[in-house]
């Protein structure tokens, strides 16, 4: 196991580099959850209003269905801007990806509802979504490179987790924000126009992220890559014919995190709200709860896995949430403020440490030159498989079966193929040398590459 660092990187460039893509990530999650929030209390009246009046439970479907589309649309941003971020760098894509989101999100805010233009409402909005959804493909994978090939050997994990704690920061101020605008505002008045707000501060968030990622220099191991060799003859084509096992694998692995998190993000506010008749403010407060313990343990997850083991981090989080995810339902549904936010709460304890370490994990899964498009593809589907409609799927769940903890059972089966997924990555890629460009892999990986394609 190699202990060196491709180059030495002063403290400030360090610095630098993990404020520029902590920003980024936390803009593109805040720019979700923001949508997530409102798919949850508003989207569904406001545009598939004919919808909504026949069959509330229906729109609410259709509503979270919309949160789905845009990951659909994530592997197509991940390959492009996987494909373009191998040839051209990582810091030029992370520029372009988070003007793309702004834009998007400013859009939504602006859009007017079913009632003043009709079916063309939710028509803008799937399209504003799915622009949304392309620009988050390449976002991610981009900002875990940076702070990982930038980060010493035995602190690629730590580094790592700086992009994932975008997630609960996002999360956070998205639903401080919803909880403010909720509490001062009627009713009436978040649906005719305080709803759109959010959406809306986004052009100040993505002017603050672009000021400081462009002066985040470009990643080191790509440098050195571009320096070797002036371009790389096909990316995408030798990720695609060398490397499907460990973009299965990527998938796979952060597809239980990805749905368990959504159910945090969204899922459990609504149900709170219009299932158990909770206040709504009262479930966004156990939300931000929720949020502050994910954003400790995805920290505290991201410092073990430097410790223990990548690998072994997530096995441990991963273990929790297949013991938690049924339990926690019958202190959800005690419609209890404390019991419901202690549920949510003690969720977040697995979901860190099968998230903090992820960035360095899969960074190390990649030689250099298909690294951006393989994390960046790898996570798209993962999200896919996860999140993309795992409200959806426990609005299903809780319909056909009227049995919440039904839901649990789904969460736990996801988890435990995630699980076998991050025992199936080969041990010998934890610490591996970065800057290594060569396509081939270590003897344990061909072979497993080679037991694929037979």
């Amino acid at each position: 196991m190699t202990t060196t660092t491709p180059r030495a990187r002063t403290r400030s460039e360090q610095r630098r580099v993990l404020a520029g893509t902590l920003v980024g990530t936390t803009i593109e999650w805040y720019d979700f959850f923001i949508y997530a929030q409102a798919a949850a209390f508003v989207l569904a009246p406001l545009f598939f209003e004919p919808l909504a009046a026949d069959s509330p439970g229906l729109a609410q479907i259709v509503s979270w269905a919309s949160v789905g589309i845009s990951f659909l649309f994530r592997p197509l941003g991940a390959i492009v801007a996987g494909h373009l971020g191998d040839k051209y760098g990582r810091k030029l894509m992370l520029v372009i990806t988070l003007m793309g989101m702004g834009v998007a999100t400013a859009a939504i805010g602006l859009l007017p509802t079913y009632a003043t233009i009709g079916v063309a409402a939710p028509i803008l909005l799937i399209l504003m979504r799915i622009l949304q959804g392309f620009s988050a493909g390449g976002e991610w994978g981009g900002a875990a490179l940076m702070s990982v090939e930038h980060a010493p050997t035995n602190k690629r994990s730590f580094f790592g987790s700086y992009p994932q704690i975008g997630v609960p920061l996002g999360m956070i101020l998205a639903t401080l924000f919803m909880f403010g605008l909720t509490s001062f505002l009627s009713e009436e008045q978040f649906l005719a126009w305080g709803w759109r707000v959010p959406f809306l501060s986004s052009v100040v968030l993505i002017l603050v992220g672009y000021l400081i990622r462009r002066a985040v220099a470009e990643s080191p191991v790509f440098t050195e890559m571009q320096q070797r060799r002036k371009e790389s003859s096909a990316p995408l084509g030798e990720l695609m014919r060398n490397h499907k096992r460990p973009v299965v694998l990527a998938a796979l692995i952060f597809a239980a995190n990805n749905a368990a998190g959504y159910l945090v993000i969204a899922f459990f506010a609504s149900y709170g709200a219009n299932v158990l008749g909770m206040p709504r403010s009262a479930t966004l407060v156990a939300s931000i709860i929720g949020g502050l313990g994910w954003l400790a343990f995805t920290m505290f997850g991201g410092w073990i896995g430097d410790k223990i083991g990548k690998r072994k981090t997530f096995i441990i989080g991963y273990a929790w949430i297949i013991i938690w995810a049924i339990p926690m339902w019958f202190l959800i549904d005690t419609a209890s403020l404390a019991l419901f936010t202690l549920a949510i709460f003690m969720l977040t304890v697995g979901l860190g440490p099968s998230y903090g370490p992820q960035s360095a994990l899969y960074a190390e899964m990649f030689p250099a030159a298909v690294r951006y498009s393989g994390v960046s593809i790898g996570y798209a589907f993962g999200s896919i498989i996860g999140g993309a409609f795992a409200p959806m799927i426990s609005e299903m769940i809780l319909n056909a079966t009227g049995q919440s903890w039904m839901i649990g059972v789904y969460i736990a089966v996801l988890a435990t193929t995630s699980l076998i997924a991050v025992i199936l990555v080969p041990k010998s890629v934890e610490g591996r040398d970065l800057s290594d460009d060569g396509a081939a892999l270590s003897a344990e990986q061909a072979t497993a590459v080679a037991d694929v394609k037979a």
